[in-house]
């Protein structure tokens, strides 16, 4: 397991992230919470549902996610005749060789950008199922691994219903989280004006990023420490929306290992190497709200997933750092919620 014994990559890894940070907030004005959860997302291992009204940059962000790094991208437009193959690949018979030859579809890219993905049919949807879960892909029996690393971008639009499907519970909960652009603020879109006015950002965009060095910031991800108070803080916090009388489907528990990788993964952007329950507080809305369904009363009396959420954030009572035994205080910087003692 990768731990952080070498400081040295730490400190990669949060000047890797400040670079792509600068990059992607060069084309998103104003919105530096949404870059870091797109970051946070990506170095989770996990796959972004980028959910807003037209026109506020769903698609320039993830664009400008992908061309940050040099890596394979590849952007499938979802439509109501799109079928399974155009995503997956297909089979295709060579006479000269009197063979089948995999033709890899849209999805073997390691950043893929999925627009408008409500507007495909069902069975359609359906196809980004084992590829988001388990990396891989099987067609005909065989099976495909993908590359790494490995991300999908996906957006949809809230409030253009007309002619689109709503994504399946299984297919939300496949997204570690869900993000809303909102609008810029005044001053931002003023800057957005005098930057977009002339041509498009993106066409200048280089990568500021390789993807080997991303695999190894993942890899460093992994082995920021979680303490059993905070794994535990997460599991409460879960298994409170199973329970509660607003909602008739709570989170699962891959909601659950979703929170705990994006905790690891926002205390690494921090510079810590270990999570706080601060961590988890700050991601609960984005990992868990589009996985939760609120019961009829609760949408007649407007009641959101998100609210239920931070109900239940006020109510769970945040564990407390241990104290030090013995005598003995923490030190350099560390934490109660630190790594454990090496054992010699």
């Amino acid at each position: 397991m990768t731990t952080y014994d070498d400081r040295a990559s730490l400190t990669d890894l949060t000047a890797t992230v400040d670079r792509v940070r600068s990059s992607v907030e060069e084309v998103i004005e104003g919105k530096p919470e949404v870059v870091r959860l797109s970051l946070t997302v990506l170095l989770a291992e996990g796959h972004l549902l980028i959910e807003d009204v037209p026109g506020v940059g769903k698609t320039m962000l993830a664009k400008a996610l992908a061309r940050s790094i040099d890596c394979s991208v590849r952007r499938i437009q979802f439509t109501p005749d799109l079928l399974p193959s155009d995503i997956t690949g297909v089979s295709i018979w060579d006479q000269q060789r009197r063979d089948f030859e995999f033709k890899p579809g849209a999805i073997f890219a390691q950043i893929v950008i999925g627009d408008e993905i409500n507007r495909a049919s069902p069975k359609t949807q359906s196809a980004l199922l084992e590829s988001m879960e388990e990396r891989q892909v099987t067609i005909d029996g065989q099976t495909y691994e993908l590359p790494s690393p490995f991300m999908v971008v996906a957006t949809q639009n809230p409030v253009e219903m007309e002619g689109t499907y709503p994504l399946p519970e299984a297919q939300r909960d496949r997204f570690m989280a869900r993000v809303s652009v909102g609008y810029p603020s005044a001053d931002a879109e003023l800057r957005m004006l005098d930057v977009h006015g002339g041509v498009s950002p993106l066409e200048d965009m280089q990568p500021v990023a390789h993807a080997h060095e991303v695999v190894k910031l993942v890899e460093a991800v992994r082995g920021v420490h979680v303490a059993e108070p905070v794994r535990r803080y997460a599991v409460e916090l879960v298994g409170a929306t199973r329970t509660h009388p607003d909602l008739r489907l709570g989170a699962s528990p891959r909601a659950t290992l979703h929170l705990l990788r994006a905790a690891k993964a926002s205390a690494a952007l921090n510079g810590r190497e270990y999570a706080l329950p601060d961590d988890v507080q700050a991601l609960a809305v984005p990992v868990l709200a589009h996985r939760l369904l609120p019961t009829a009363q609760a949408q007649l009396n407007r009641r959101t997933a998100e609210q239920v959420v931070q109900e239940i954030l006020r109510n769970t009572p945040v564990p407390a750092a241990a104290q030090p035994r013995d005598g003995f205080s923490v030190h350099h910087g560390t934490s109660a919620y630190g790594r454990p003692p090496r054992r010699l």
